[in-house]
């Protein structure tokens, strides 16, 4: 599904420097896998999602989506940010049915399957409402909906529930889980929460500090469905307690995650 292959990328920084974020770096995933990254503040986590999805240009590696090389091109992967980024002078359902006309979806069949889905999730009664009155748990719902409806079967989701307060965070966790196991979409998510990673993950990747390479790379052994109980589990503050280990010793930096 997706290869990430030896990215390397710097930024200017004074007249002659460059820093480096991401060194030769390297990961996969596979056809309906659910993999998380972890690592410190400023390791490049966002930037690796821009070269990814075509967004930034990288100083040399390759990527690859479902065998076909899609270094530096865009429109190949779905992507849901930390906010919503709903367009405020769109309805909800005008929201998700932009994204799938501009897919290439007819404009009927594009409203339709808004429809459906907003009442699939519990949404059918804020259809007609605008963003701003939506809670923060709707919004990231509807930015989460407007990405599984995409044509494209990689999903890159960059901390999308790290602005929710704890509660709400995890109910959008198990609703996530939910809708993700219906349809198994391939997943790459960034996060900084440890917990989140292993609640949520086939796979987890542990960047270090930049310039990023990978510092490990661990199964998560949890079988599913995930029971909401499983931070009760020994196992799960064993991994928990590794990565954060990990974490500790390595120096986050400032500037992109």
């Amino acid at each position: 599904m997706l290869s990430v292959q030896e990215i390397s990328k710097s930024f200017p920084q004074g007249k002659k420097e460059r820093k480096r974020v991401l060194q030769q770096l390297s990961l996969h995933v596979h056809e309906g896998e659910f993999v998380s990254i972890v690592g410190p503040s400023g390791s490049g986590k966002s930037t690796l999602f821009g070269v990814i999805g075509g967004l930034e240009e990288s100083d040399g590696g390759d990527i690859w989506i479902n065998g076909q090389r899609t270094t530096g091109e865009r429109g190949h992967v779905a992507y849901m940010p930390q906010q919503a980024s709903l367009l405020p002078w769109r309805t909800v359902e005008a929201n998700i049915e932009l994204s799938l006309t501009i897919a290439g979806m007819e404009k009927r069949e594009a409203l339709s399957l808004a429809r459906q889905w907003l009442a699939r999730i519990g949404l059918a009664d804020y259809a007609g409402a605008y963003p701003h009155m939506l809670s923060g748990g709707m919004s990231q719902r509807v930015s989460f909906l407007r990405a599984l409806l995409s044509p494209q079967r990689l999903m890159l989701l960059d901390e999308p529930f790290g602005a929710l307060d704890a509660l709400t965070r995890m109910q959008m966790q198990q609703w996530l889980l939910s809708i993700w196991e219906e349809n198994r979409r391939s997943v790459l998510l960034v996060t900084h929460s440890i917990e989140e990673a292993l609640y949520l993950s086939d796979r987890i990747i542990v960047l270090s500090s930049a310039p990023a390479v990978v510092l490990d790379e661990m199964t998560v052994p949890f079988p599913r469905p995930r029971s909401e109980t499983l931070w009760k589990e020994p196992q799960f503050n064993e991994l928990k307690g590794r990565i954060y280990d990990q974490l500790q010793g390595v120096k986050g930096g400032d500037g992109d995650g």
